[in-house]
């Protein structure tokens, strides 16, 4: 964004008082795909009216958050302040998904700031009703440090469940081939190693994913301006391992769009919240496919 000809709106106020009356969507508002499938609010995520507002009736069967925590573009809040907030939206998740259903939340944890917010969302978590699955790690190809400390590389990703969801773990298989022998076992009267008892030749991703590239600006699927953009391979996985064809997937942070666009990729529903007026909808081809692309309306002039 340091080199975009516009500055940042959320610096100049009047740009974009300026831009509002050519978007589309103004607070308050939601854009429901001609399809059907797919639902986009102009919204706060916090408040219950408006993720009634967003799901009506229907029950989601995954829920996949990534919830801005003092980055740049956003309001500063102390983490006490911060995790109040997330209870108000975890909550409202809760009572939009299905009996069996399935929670992703992407929650940063600062190695300058007690590893906050992590620790504390966590804590907060065991006051609502869901169970934890797992702590996945995401590890980037860039990262920040000193000559005084080990680089942080990682992303936290964190898995928790209501019910008994689905979960499809061919999804979990990787593009690495095994190439490890050992863990020799007899079945059957016969000496057998791993390879030849596995039912892939490839590894599985298990809870630290190393294979999926980190979106930076050459990137086709890179929105200027988004910060610590999720990649669409990463919203894929877990989306196919934690959902079937038809079902519905709720984002209450849309961000890039990246949630939306790899839900119409494989074949599901998504709604999903943007919480200020300045986007438009539009169509393109990320990855040779026609999805859905949530253009920041920073970057694009409205339609």
């Amino acid at each position: 964004m340091q080199n975009h000809p516009l500055p940042r709106l959320d610096e100049v106020p009047e740009i974009g008082v300026a831009l509002q009356k050519h978007c589309r969507l103004q607070r308050g508002e939601v854009w429901a795909d001609p399809s059907g499938k797919h639902r986009v609010g102009c919204l706060d995520a916090s408040l219950w009216e408006d993720s009634q507002k967003l799901v009506g009736g229907d029950a989601a069967q995954l829920a996949l958050h990534d919830p801005p925590y003092n980055l740049v573009a956003f309001e500063k809040r102390g983490v006490g302040e911060f995790v109040d907030w997330c209870r108000r939206w975890v909550a409202s998740t809760n009572r939009v998904l299905a009996n069996d259903a399935s929670l992703y939340v992407w929650i940063g944890a600062d190695q300058n700031e007690g590893f906050q917010p992590l620790p504390d969302f966590i804590l907060m978590m065991r006051e609502i009703g869901f169970h934890p699955r797992s702590f996945i790690t995401m590890r980037n190809q860039r990262g920040y440090g000193t000559q005084k400390n080990w680089m942080a590389v990682r992303q936290e990703l964190l898995y928790y469940v209501k019910g008994s969801p689905v979960f499809n773990v061919e999804a979990e298989y990787t593009d690495i081939p095994k190439i490890l022998r050992g863990y020799y076992k007899e079945v059957n009267g016969i000496v057998t190693e791993n390879l030849e008892r596995s039912n892939s030749d490839k590894i599985r991703a298990g809870n630290v994913w190393v294979d999926i590239q980190q979106v930076f600006y050459r990137m086709e699927e890179n929105v200027n301006g988004c910060y610590a953009q999720k990649p669409l391979k990463s919203c894929e996985r877990i989306i196919r391992a934690s959902s079937n064809p038809g079902d519905l997937v709720l984002d209450y942070f849309a961000h890039s769009g990246s949630t939306l666009i790899s839900a119409e990729i494989l074949g599901r529903r998504c709604y999903t919240i943007f919480g200020d007026w300045n986007i438009s909808v539009t169509p393109e081809k990320p990855a040779g496919k026609t999805a859905i692309r949530l253009q920041p309306r920073l970057n694009k002039t409205a339609i």
